[in-house]
């Protein structure tokens, strides 16, 4: 390709921005004329930081560049005649410093104005106000004194604030206060207690209010609480505390949130649950908050309005409340209107389609002015919702705006309508390429632009034009959509726009990728802890495309650890741990597509230790059948305790009392959070149902039977499973099916219609009815013929649907004829191959089960008389005309016949027809046996192969020496005739080791290979008697060891021991630092060492390797101490490091270093010089007491640091937790903080500095709750100020881990 290409990706993915693409408004280029349009603008509602300058968006693009202004409260706003308002240049965004002013000068409601020659669009009313966040009113708490029992609402009742504030308790340690099922907050901020307890006895519940948009925090004064109980409450049935009464209303917006909460009071406490009365709550945008007192719905719908029902339960009894939801909703778009080019006289419409509770009023504009207040214009005609240009003209260029509102909001909306003449362009990139994965859909862009709008036509590699038609789909928008894209779809497509005024075409490429899969997964494993885990990951892909491979621990990235290393194929974690379970997945990415799979890791102790007992759940109770339908039924019920294990799902059973009395049924699962199933039934039964709780350890026992709930009957809804139609003998057709149960019968009265006509024959359907079987013969029918059979249910009350045919055959019958033309094809001397003619299809008389060849070796051709061995069968499965027999012996006769087999059994045979095989390498020698072994000669028998296998030609002997460190020697080879079985093998090395190999041969080759080894005997020269030189005694001759192998037996029978390897060990002292050992060594060991020792030490011995050849030898140890005795032995040792012969040890002493040394005490000089030292000590210590005693004064300083005053002790470490605050230390600082010499606390610049305590003081908190920056408003407290603040302390660090 010689053209450069744009490479595009095309994948599902892909589908959602085209579709996006198609629904968005026409685009003109920016190069020719146009109306403006709003592309930026700030929010309706926008409430800013008074902290902050205001920036008030406004930006819109046109031709030419459209200029701005602005209105305010409905008014023209001048911009340049306020100094603190910027217009930012070619743009209509304002910037106003609010720097020395106040920014509430600027609220009001701003809307901006775009124009140029074609036309003037506008923005929306954006509604300014300043974020507010007031302080709370000053008050003092009295104590509340409550009985012990009964229920109580501490008041929080926050200022007003904008945006409004969000609410939390905390006490004077800024702890959050626990909240559970008796001790909750409202969504208005209240803190309800269902029943008090004489532990919610304190002084410090404070209310605290975070106002977000100015990131400030206000506290309400402490609210202290006094529970008595000299006259506590009693157990009571539940009551509702918020809202009152038995029913109430609430509103909700569509496309809000709607909060719907139910706070009770009672002892014990009660429990609440929820349900919608007129249908189900809406599982995907619903959950529970606040203990299950607060049921919140996201993303509202029409569909959500109804009646809720909240239930209050305890032990002693139940209260309800009903809560009638009505959904209202702002306008929102059903199609909003669109932007039109139009070429001079053609005709367009603009509409606005919008829908609202209550319903919306359209107003028309154009160009910012009401129509009916614009001039008068012949060719538009408005009708409600629509506007009709028509016949337009050159120079009517216009904006128009639609705005819908009711009493909940509004809509505006800008399109302009732009006539021009414009010959096409094609605004997609030329010579783009798409990729896409097999089987996915394919899009194809041709953007263009023209007016009229330009008509598209795609081509294939320049063939004739692509249709709208499978798999093509040409859209309004040009792109070329290909449903299910194939590799044969590649290739160059080219489009072309034509319009009255021009034509355009352009290029692009599709090519059609492989899928990526993941083919070896990895799998679920347990593993011991600090043990190692590996999870594979094999990989398929397109080889034009890079993979990447991600692996996901949890589906976040894996742990940055130096034990978890990831392979090309593979993930492995080393020493694994607790914290390394989870779920492992690994992706394999692609610039295309991607694949998964993931798999669990489960560590366990090696020795676990003793787990936490938990118990299966209680049963439900109390359940309640609702919305009774001919085909559903609801069931509810209240969940039992769930013994610290978490309900992880319900099981819905149902008994049918008329068909299968006693029998339960499994009927469907429910999350462990519902307590609500819509459950689908069958006709004709009587049904009762149980539940049963599921949690981690096991399943709860039934719960108690509903009530009966009995559907009425119907005709049957389906047919009989598992139709087959199958002869058992040659003349019949057996049809069988699966019944239907009783529930499935649908009524009484339930047979079963049986059809069947014989295929492919024009003939009509023959039918039986029959009841309670499963089966059908039908008989006479002709030998293994196709049928097609159906099988319909009938009860009392109608048909089942209408049953789909299957295909089955009549008996079968033997096979009449043999295969013939029976050859053989000989390969080798085990394989041959066998050819014949298949029998014909009318002589099998059955399904073709295959071939089956059976055959057996007569004799070898060795043997003049049979000697026929076991029959051998091999079945070929199938329409087959050849096969393989395997593991023949060479050299032998065979005979075979084959047979066909169908269902029903085998044919006749073939005749039986013979082959030869051909001749084979032999097998081993039956055996090598060596004897007579002598120093330099030893004997050799064997015996001739048990499967000669062919004509023997000879045999092969090859022998090598091996010596003591195991290394091969030179290989000898002989050639013997086949009839002899002895050799003697002479010229041998004395006290070696041999090794021989020996096989058969025949004109074919030589067979397997047998070894055996030897050693030949030792010289009796060398055969010494023991020497007594310089050693203390006589020693016991050490054996030598010899690594020998032996194939088939122990070849030794002559082998004698050796004699002592050393004679004449000697030794002599050379100089201070040596000795010399001298020895003669007669052996054929080389590993010789001269070890030696210090006397009496513990250390290991020294060792020193020495020439090991024989004869008279001597070594020189170097590095001796002098004056020091050493015990001195001579070793050999094998290759493993044991020691074969050893020496008696010597003792050498070597003499003492000579004395040089001169004794520095009796040296004059250094005398003189200790003489002199001391005197010059004397003299100093005169002179200090000399001026000591003249009463000189020294500074304190030191006992003062020694002896310091408690109270300025830096203050002790704890925690990390505020100590209790005192209102008599106000001045004191908290723990952890720094106090200066001069007892002030010095504020730091840091946002995580401490607060001042004082009126008023507000200080700000991060998005989650925690202070951030300062608090204003500092007042120095004295210390008999007391408790009159409105505010409780508040150190800035105690808030971070809240809201």
């Amino acid at each position: 390709m010689d053209r450069k290409r744009k490479w595009v990706l095309s994948s599902g993915a892909l589908l959602v921005l085209f579709l996006g693409r198609m629904t968005t408004a026409l685009e003109v280029p920016l190069d020719l004329p146009q109306p403006p349009t709003i592309t930026h603008q700030s929010p309706k509602d926008f409430i800013i930081d008074p902290r902050e300058n205001i920036l008030i968006y406004c930006e819109a693009k046109g031709k030419p560049h459209p200029s701005f202004s602005w209105t305010r409260n409905g008014t023209h706003f001048d911009v340049e005649k306020d100094s603190k308002v910027l217009m930012k240049p070619s743009s209509g965004t304002l910037v106003i410093d609010i720097s020395g002013e106040k920014a509430e000068a600027y609220e009001g409601i701003y809307q901006c104005t775009a124009r140029n020659e074609h036309g003037t669009a506008v923005s929306n009313n954006i509604f300014i106000r300043q974020s507010r966040s007031p302080l709370w009113s000053k008050e003092r708490k009295e104590a509340i004194m409550v009985q012990v029992g009964v229920s109580l609402v501490l008041q929080c009742r926050p200022p007003a604030g904008l945006p409004p504030p969000i609410i939390f308790w905390m006490d004077n340690n800024f702890q959050r206060l626990p909240q559970n099922t008796r001790v909750s907050q409202a969504l208005n901020g209240d803190l309800y207690f269902s029943n008090v307890l004489l532990d919610d006895t304190r002084n410090d519940y404070i209310c605290y209010a975070r106002f977000p948009h100015t990131q400030t925090i206000q506290q309400k004064q402490p609210i202290t609480v006094k529970v008595l109980d000299n006259s506590p409450s009693g157990e009571r049935r539940p009551s509702f505390m918020a809202p009152l009464g038995q029913s109430s209303t609430q509103m909700a917006l569509r496309g809000g949130v709607l909060e719907l909460e139910c706070i009770a009071e009672g002892l014990p406490t009660p429990e609440v649950s929820w349900y919608k009365e007129s249908g189900d709550l809406p599982s995907s945008r619903m959950s529970f908050h606040n203990f299950q007192k607060t049921l919140k719905i996201a993303d509202v719908m029409e569909a959500d309005a109804g009646d809720y029902r909240c239930t209050a339960k305890n032990s002693l009894g139940s209260a309800h409340h009903t809560i009638k939801v009505n959904v209202k909703a702002a306008p929102f778009w059903i199609s909003a209107p669109r932007n039109l080019i139009l070429a001079p006289e053609e005709t367009g419409i603009l509409t606005c389609r919008v829908s609202g509770d209550p319903k919306p009023q359209i107003a028309w504009s154009v160009n910012g002015v009401p129509i009916k207040d614009s001039p008068k214009d012949t060719s538009r005609k408005v009708e409600d919702d629509t506007v009709i240009l028509s016949d337009v003209q050159t120079g009517s260029s216009a904006v128009y705006q639609c705005n819908a509102s009711n009493e909940f909001g509004y809509l505006l909306a800008n399109a302009f309508v732009n006539v021009l003449a414009e010959a096409p362009r094609v605004l997609t990139p030329p010579n783009n390429v798409y990729q896409v994965i097999t089987n996915n859909p394919a899009f194809l862009d041709c953007a263009s632009f023209g007016s009229p709008i330009p008509a598209i036509t795609w081509f294939k590699d320049s063939q004739t034009s692509i249709l709208n038609r499978d798999p093509y789909v040409i859209h309004n928008n040009g792109t070329l959509e290909i449903n299910v894209a194939q590799s044969l779809n590649s290739g160059k497509y080219t489009c072309i726009a034509s319009n009255n005024l021009g034509t355009r075409e352009n290029h692009v490429y599709l090519e059609v990728k492989e899928p990526t899969r993941i083919l070896a997964q990895p799998e679920y494993m347990v593993v011991q802890r600090n043990r190692k885990a590996v999870f594979e990951c094999k990989v398929k892909h397109d080889p034009t495309l890079i993979p990447t491979m991600n692996w996901l621990k949890d589906n976040g990235e894996l742990p940055d650890d130096e034990r978890f290393l990831v392979d090309t194929d593979s993930l492995t974690i080393n020493e694994v741990t607790e914290e390394d379970e989870g779920t492992y997945t690994c992706v394999m990415n692609t610039t295309l597509d991607q694949d998964s799979a993931s798999a669990m890791l489960t560590v366990v102790e090696a020795t676990p230790t003793p787990a936490i007992v938990y118990e299966e759940p209680d049963p439900p109770t109390d359940l309640e059948l609702t919305d009774q339908r001919e085909r559903s039924v609801q069931l509810t019920w209240i969940p039992g305790d769930e013994h610290n294990s978490p309900t992880q799902k319900f099981l819905v059973q149902y008994e049918d009392l008329l068909h299968q009395a006693g029998v339960w049924h499994n009927l469907t699962e429910e999350e462990g959070t519902k307590t609500t199933a819509h459950l689908d039934l069958s006709p004709y039964a009587y049904y009762s149902f149980r539940v049963l709780a599921v949690n981690h350890v096991g399943y709860s026992q039934p719960s108690r039977p509903s009530r009966q709930y009995r559907t009425n009957p119907a005709a049957p809804d389906v047919n009989p499973t598992d139709v087959h139609g199958v002869g058992t003998e040659h003349n019949n057709l057996v049809i069988s099916w699966k019944e239907l149960t009783g529930l499935q019968s649908n009524g009484p009265g339930l047979q079963y219609k049986v059809n069947w006509r014989q295929k492919d024959v024009e003939e009509d359907w023959l039918s039986e009815t029959v009841a309670n079987t499963s089966k059908y013969v039908v008989s006479g029918t002709p030998t293994f013929v196709p049928y097609e059979v159906k099988v319909q249910a009938v009860n009392d009350y109608g048909n089942g649907p209408a049953p789909e045919a299957v295909v089955g055959y009549s008996g079968e019958d033997v096979p009449m004829s043999a295969p013939e033309s029976v050859q053989v094809l000989v390969q080798n001397g085990t394989l041959a191959e066998v050819h014949w003619e298949p029998v014909l299809t009318s002589m099998v008389r059955g399904r073709l089960q295959g071939y089956k060849v059976s055959y057996w070796r007569e004799r070898s051709l060795h043997q003049a008389e049979a000697q026929q061995e076991e029959q051998q069968v091999l079945l070929f499965s199938g329409n087959r005309t050849d096969g393989r027999l395997p593991g023949l012996k060479p050299y032998s006769l065979y005979t075979l016949n084959i047979r066909v087999v169908n269902g029903k059994g085998e044919g006749p045979p073939s005749p039986n027809h013979n082959f030869e095989t051909p001749e084979g390498v032999p097998g081993p020698p039956s055996f090598l046996r060596i004897k007579n072994t002598d120093m330099d000669s030893l004997t050799l028998e064997w015996g001739p192969p048990q499967d000669n296998n062919g004509r023997l030609t000879g045999y092969t002997l090859k022998y090598q020496p091996v010596n003591s460190s195991n290394e091969l020697g030179p290989v000898e080879e002989m050639m013997f005739p086949a009839n002899e079985t002895t050799v003697i093998l002479a010229d041998l090395k004395y006290s070696t080791r041999y090794k021989f190999y020996f096989n058969a041969k025949t004109i074919k080759g030589s067979g397997p290979t047998i070894t055996e080894e030897a050693v030949t005997i030792m010289d009796e020269a060398f055969i010494q008697q023991p020497i007594v030189d310089v050693f203390k005694g006589y020693t016991e001759p050490h054996l030598p060891i010899s690594p020998i192998t032996q194939s088939l037996r122990p070849p030794f029978h002559k082998v004698r021991p050796i004699g002592p390897a050393f004679t004449n060990v000697n030794s002599s002292v050379v100089g201070e630092e040596g000795a010399v050992i001298s020895w003669e060594y007669f052996g054929p060991d080389k590993n010789v060492y001269v070890e030696y020792i210090v006397e009496n030490s513990k250390e290991d011995w020294t060792k020193e390797c020495v020439n090991g050849s024989s004869g008279s030898q001597t070594h020189l140890i170097k590095g001796l101490k002098p004056g020091t005795s050493y015990r001195v032995r001579l070793v050999v040792k094998d290759h493993s490091e044991a020691t074969i012969h050893s020496t008696e040890e010597l003792v050498i002493t070597l003499p003492a270093m000579k004395s040089d040394q001169v004794d520095l005490a009796t040296q004059g000089w250094f005398i003189g010089l200790m003489c002199a030292i001391a005197l010059l000590i004397l003299v100093l210590l005169i002179i200090c007491f000399i001026k000591r005693n003249k009463g000189g004064k020294y500074p304190v300083k030191e006992k003062e640091d020694a002896h310091q005053d408690p109270e300025i002790q830096p203050m002790k470490d704890d925690d990390g937790t505020f100590g209790e605050y005192s209102d008599t230390e106000d001045h004191k600082p908290l723990k952890g903080s720094r106090t200066p010499s001069n007892g002030t606390v010095k504020r730091d610049d840091s946002d995580d500095s401490l607060v001042d305590y004082g009126e008023g003081g507000d200080g700000q908190f991060n998005e989650d709750g925690s202070f951030i920056g300062q608090y204003s408003g500092k007042k120095e407290k004295d210390t008999h100020e007391g408790n009159e603040s409105s505010e409780a302390p508040s150190p800035v660090n105690a808030m971070n881990s809240f809201v």
